[in-house]
């Protein structure tokens, strides 16, 4: 290994990295300017160059500044600080290809190393909180096998999608798409290939990737995607303007982006957190079908913060755009976890669970027969975990599904779909196989901070092997390892214990979202947070 810290040339100035091992990391590059004073609530803008070699040997400052829950599953640090619109870069080749020219090159012609594939990750927390600087998201084991790792800041919240008059919408999308323009600028100099792209992210960060590949303005940015749990999200203006009002009348100011400057990051956060939150039913007696009502009025209420369906940077929800065919030319691999929330309700479990599974189901508006019906699929299972079961379905594993469908008719043979179904035994495996749980093994990170706490002592490195490798192959532009999606066999692989692939494994996701189309989704607020000791 050099002895020497790596120094690579970017478009606005040179940054020191460091060695780990036979992987170089640059931390905390701008991609665009620190969205503060006149850039608040504006369009990234481009960031300014800098003289000499400026540091990134540590994480740049995090948009969140507050964690979704005390404990969350996955460690996701806050770092203060202006500057959050940054990128890190994991890179096992932190040269310039040999042949392409560069500021350490003197043009003359001679044979191209072609440059190494790149994966871009966009993280998770519901696009009001989660942090790129999670030891999660170290890219070390994918450099081993020959990837340029590249993970994003982006703005979160009010600041990233609250639709403000005045303001651009769908800021957050803009920083994606901002990002990965300074990947296609960049890359090269870090031993990246421009050209072999794999944008990635999981929940908000899958929901973030299947927004990006439905989006006309990011064509041509990237080239594959990987969508692991993606939470769709397609807000409609009335919706987002209707919440808007909400802050702007409870802050005491006007519903502009002058308004909304005038309060500190602290009061807006505030606001964020008392308005987003729906009143309990004091109505209702039971306290468990009082705990069931209000999640399912959640959902009602329309006070998610994410994309925004503008008509213009994103003309239509996320389904109907792939029926359009604008992502016919992105191979997609997509997949969930096969109990995403079933710990959603343990706060209120005892509650819920003395109601009964049909009763509570019928609390959150399904009707008699169906209630009983599903109630009857999990013998067993308490109330609590049932109703988690079903917001499973509804919020990740039928979207996923249908997009999966979608996806493979517009693009036959570029849809690949998994399950994941390992169970980290953890309270005796109670929760399943949750959400997050498959995020150690697919960056092959068993031994990173916080994995044993969630996942256990022993979490079993073959199934990181074929997770992982299965990303990695992807992202080198192979297949997976198993056939595409496609009717009638729907061919989908089981990541488990014992690894295999089956036919048709979404079935029954299938058959219950005909029925559930008028449920759609839920609004769910504990999307991170753990309940392993």
């Amino acid at each position: 290994m050099p002895t020497a810290d790596p120094v690579v040339t970017t478009s606005t100035g040179s940054v020191r990295g460091t060695w780990r091992g036979g992987s170089a990391a640059f931390l905390g590059i701008p991609f665009a300017a620190p969205p503060v004073g006149e850039l608040r609530f504006a369009a990234p803008a481009a960031p300014d160059r800098w003289a000499g070699v400026r540091d990134a040997t540590a994480h740049g400052p995090t948009p969140q500044r507050r964690p979704l829950a005390p404990v969350t599953t996955i460690p996701e640090p806050s770092i203060p600080g202006d500057d959050i619109l940054t990128v890190d870069v994991f890179t096992p080749r932190p040269t310039r290809p040999s042949g392409v020219p560069g500021p350490h090159h003197d043009g003359r012609p001679q044979a191209v190393e072609s440059g190494l594939p790149v994966l871009v990750w966009i993280h998770g927390g519901g696009f009001t909180a989660g942090s790129p600087a999670s030891p999660w998201y170290d890219g070390a084991a994918f450099n081993r096998d020959g990837v340029v790792t590249v993970t994003v800041s982006y703005r979160l919240g009010v600041d990233g999608f609250g639709l403000i008059p005045g303001a651009p919408p769908n800021r957050g999308v803009l920083d994606w798409i901002a990002a990965l323009e300074w990947v296609q600028e960049n890359i090269q100099a870090f031993g990246g290939d421009p050209t072999r792209v794999t944008i990635a992210g999981q929940s908000a960060g899958g929901g973030a990737v299947l927004t990006l590949i439905a989006t006309s303005r990011a064509r041509g940015l990237f080239h594959r995607a990987i969508a692991a749990s993606p939470a769709l999200h397609g807000n409609g203006r009335a919706d987002a303007e209707r919440l808007v009002g909400l802050l702007a009348d409870a802050g005491g100011v006007s519903a502009t982006r002058a308004g909304f400057a005038s309060l500190t990051e602290d009061e807006l956060l505030d606001l964020q957190d008392a308005v987003r939150q729906v009143p309990e039913r004091t109505s209702v007696s039971d306290p468990g079908a009082r705990a069931v009502r209000q999640l399912a009025d959640a959902h009602a209420a329309g006070r998610d913060l994410g994309p925004v369906v503008d008509g213009e940077l994103i003309p239509l929800p996320v389904l109907e755009a792939l029926r359009t065919g604008v992502a016919s030319a992105v191979p997609l691999l997509i997949g969930t976890t096969a109990n995403e929330f079933t710990s959603l309700l343990e706060p209120v479990a005892a509650d819920v669970d003395r109601l009964g599974a049909e009763r509570a189901l019928r609390a959150l508006g399904l009707t008699g027969s169906l209630a009983r019906a599903y109630a009857h699929r999990f013998p067993g299972r308490p109330a609590s975990w049932v109703v988690g079961q079903l917001v499973t379905e509804v919020v990740f594993r039928i979207p996923a599904v249908r997009t999966a469908k979608i996806h493979a008719r517009r693009a036959p043979g570029h849809t690949w779909l998994y399950d994941f179904r390992w169970v980290p035994p953890v309270e005796g495996g109670a929760r399943g196989s949750f959400h997050c749980a498959d995020l150690p093994f697919a960056w092959d990170h068993l031994d990173a901070e916080g994995v044993t706490r969630v996942l256990g002592d022993e979490p079993p490195a073959t199934l990181a092997a074929e997770v992982h490798g299965a990303w990695v192959a992807f992202v080198h532009g192979e297949s997976p390892g198993w056939a595409p999606y496609r009717a009638p066999g729907r061919v989908t692989r089981v990541f488990d214990a014992e690894c295999r692939t089956v036919e048709d494994g979404y079935r029954s996701e299938r058959r219950l979202g005909r029925l559930l189309s008028p449920i759609r989704r839920f609004s769910a607020r504990r999307r991170h947070t753990a309940t392993a000791a």
